[in-house]
């Protein structure tokens, strides 16, 4: 099988992938998801076996956005971290060199329309898993780098599922949009105090004066110094690795609050996510990054990336 969808249990066909008309995730959208990469698996000589860019960290990430958000106490780690390579086996889509496939976790509240329940014992989540097509983009924009918008809306740091990966996108994907017909790949988003978040679906990155910059994330306020306000920056796998990669050639990252001013004079920009990994920025609106062109640092530390990708169990 190439694309494969896992429901509550058991495989099923794409057509018959399907939820409750009262579950909660489309009623209220009360649920949270990752996204996330597999790859075949190195040194597997027939490459007939794929494995997931750092599920356990995805799976870490999940399991205390559901605790913090009143989603489930219940969720286990490593059984969700198994089931996903269970079903990562069933396709076919990392079979072979150069494959790759996109994988989609999604945990909603359950069966369960929360205006009119008075059940003390909330239901079981409901859980799917998909493997399909990664998205396959240019090479242009890796070697050329891209352009990106200015977003109209705002992050909130008050709000309580800002840094979670919720199953509230509507807004994210209108910028993402929004970018879009104006020719840009990303959109850059702003807090609500001018301080910047990142991209509506990626971290962000600026290189100044030999050192990566990068906004705090949901979780690291407090052990940097007790900033004024929660943070609404999703902490990042692939911006986790991409920090421990940058230390390993000698590079330090500084997590702190960015303005505008910070992308926008810096030498080298970026953004990170599972999809792109390491995406040079070139320009933000028509304001040219640095030379213009792709940085030797963006350029190095998205192959120190890719052999990450490549070597990690």
């Amino acid at each position: 099988m190439s694309e494969v969808v896992w429901v509550n249990g058991k495989f099923v066909t794409r057509d018959e992938a399907r939820v409750s008309a009262f579950d909660a995730g489309l009623l209220h959208a009360v649920g949270l998801f990752e996204t996330m990469l597999a790859t075949p698996i190195e040194g597997d000589e027939d490459a007939t076996r794929g494995r997931v860019f750092r599920v356990h960290r995805h799976m870490e990430r999940l399991e205390r956005s559901a605790r913090t958000l009143g989603l489930t106490d219940g969720l286990k780690v490593r059984a969700l971290q198994e089931l996903i390579e269970h079903v990562v086996e069933r396709s076919e889509l990392t079979r072979g060199a150069g494959a790759a496939a996109r994988v989609r976790l999604t945990v909603t509240g359950g069966d369960l329309n929360l205006l009119s329940s008075r059940s003390e014992q909330p239901p079981d989540p409901t859980v799917m898993i998909s493997v399909q097509p990664a998205t396959r983009n240019p090479p242009e924009m890796f070697e050329r780098g891209v352009r990106i918008a200015v977003a109209s809306a705002r992050a909130n740091p008050l709000g309580a599922d800002e840094g979670h990966k919720t199953l509230n996108y509507w807004w994210r994907l209108r910028e993402l949009r929004a970018a879009s017909l104006k020719g840009c790949a990303e959109a850059l988003v702003l807090q609500v105090t001018n301080y910047l978040c990142g991209g509506t679906v990626s971290n962000l990155f600026a290189l100044r004066g030999g050192s990566l910059i990068t906004p705090t994330a949901r979780g690291e306020e407090e052990r940097l110094g007790g900033e004024d306000l929660p943070s609404p920056v999703l902490p990042g796998i692939t911006r986790e690795a991409v920090i421990e990669a940058a230390a390993s050639i000698g590079v330090g990252c500084s997590k702190r609050a960015m303005t505008i001013a910070d992308v926008l004079d810096a030498d080298e920009v970026f953004l990170t996510n599972s999809s792109w990994g390491v995406l040079p920025v070139t320009a933000v609106e028509a304001k040219s990054i640095g030379a213009g062109g792709v940085g030797e640092f963006t350029a190095r530390l998205r192959n120190k990336w890719l052999e990450m990708l490549r070597s990690e169990a």
